[in-house]
């Protein structure tokens, strides 16, 4: 079927309109936390109660540009777009490494300083591995499962990335790679054996990289007991958890959280979601994280109905790379898993993060509009 061709069946196809609708909720919930986590510490850095919102909202227009743009062109457009989306990200990566150019932030380079803004290019290499990979995957066919020019290939491409991510150094956005291209991999087609020799040698790195440094094994001698050192090492999380202790089930009220008065460290960013709890309660908790939950299913859905392997990949990475971020900031926030420093996605503080995001659901959404009759097998992209 030609892409004209398939332009016409999909004109008939509903997009999932449910998709930008729970993205436009995380938002909303997103800058209101962000102004009431945000007011004291605008007014003594910045002598403006407003200053964090303010600039989250313009990236959120940033972020909605990106979303039109995305929801407008034809998804297997990205196919030709890919390879040159990702060389420009690797070289951003590369040049937050150079002194001249790299901004450093709590102890990490991470960000590129624009004009008045800082843009973090990992960020952006979330969503362009996720496009180009998926495009490679589904020209392999057969050849995935060769472990010359399917599987060597593919750790070249992801371990350049994550080294380089490594380098900042920033472990949660690498475990995120890992992970999502490592479904991609899976799904795509790759043999069980090559997905598990992939699973263990992660498994491995990761317990290296946390041996090899001092504040990664900090982290995890937190997470088994904070009450060791609550001055020290365990600070951060017991005031997570007195946080979300204080909420009860309602909330203290939308605005009323102490926490946020310097007690929570990243109280806008990373731990946002311990101020939304203080707040808002074990239900306001719990229906943030059923809107996530609805997101994820509505991105599965539309995978399984893509018209293509690569419409369907693209839709799990997207997918995957939300729901897993969200799974380890919450889980983080409630001692389920070590903490690792990454944004609640929509919600947490953060311009590069926001805008990618919402860039992505705009991609998820123009694959929603496309599909095949359930008695025709989708081709798979030239």
């Amino acid at each position: 079927m030609t892409e004209a061709a398939l332009r016409r069946e999909v004109l008939r196809k509903r997009p999932d309109y449910l998709i930008p609708a729970l993205t436009g909720v995380l938002l909303l919930i997103g800058l209101q936390a962000v102004y009431s986590a945000t007011f004291a510490l605008g007014v003594r850095q910045y002598g403006s109660v407003g200053y964090f919102v303010t600039r989250q909202s313009m990236w959120a227009g940033v972020g909605l540009i990106m979303f039109i743009v995305g929801s407008r062109v034809n998804y297997r457009r990205w196919i030709a777009w890919s390879p040159w989306i990702m060389l420009g990200c690797l070289g951003a990566l590369a040049a937050v490494l150079v002194p001249s150019l790299g901004l450093t932030r709590y102890g990490a380079t991470r960000w590129l300083q624009i004009g008045p803004f800082g843009v973090q290019p990992s960020e952006f290499i979330k969503l362009s591995l996720i496009l180009y990979v998926s495009a490679w995957l589904a020209t392999r066919g057969e050849r995935l499962r060769s472990w010359s020019s399917g599987f060597l290939p593919f750790v070249i491409i992801v371990g350049l990335v994550g080294g380089l991510i490594m380098l900042q150094p920033d472990l949660g956005t690498t475990l995120i790679i890992l992970f999502v291209t490592a479904i991609l991999f899976f799904v795509g087609g790759a043999d069980l054996r090559q997905f598990l020799v992939l699973a263990v040698a992660g498994l491995a790195a990761m317990a290296m990289l946390i041996a090899g440094a001092g504040y990664r094994s900090d982290r995890w001698e937190a997470f088994v007991n904070p009450w060791d050192d609550p001055a020290g090492k365990g600070f951060h999380i017991i005031q997570l958890l007195i946080a979300l202790g204080s909420g009860g089930v309602t909330g203290l009220g939308i605005g009323a959280s102490r926490q946020k008065f310097f007690y929570v460290p990243g109280s806008h960013t990373d731990g946002i979601f311990a101020i939304i709890g203080e707040e808002v309660g074990f239900v306001g908790a719990i229906l943030v994280i059923a809107v996530f939950a609805a997101l994820v299913w509505r991105g599965f859905k539309v995978a399984s109905a893509a018209p293509d392997q690569y419409g369907g990949l693209v839709a799990v990475g997207i997918t995957c790379w939300l729901g897993f971020q969200a799974l380890i900031n919450i889980g983080g926030i409630t001692r389920s898993i070590p903490l690792t420093g990454i944004p609640l996605p929509f919600i947490s503080y953060g311009g590069s993060s926001l805008a990618v995001s919402m860039a992505a659901i705009g991609i998820l959404f123009n694959i929603s509009k496309y599909g095949l009759p359930s008695r025709q097998v989708a081709p798979a992209p030239a």
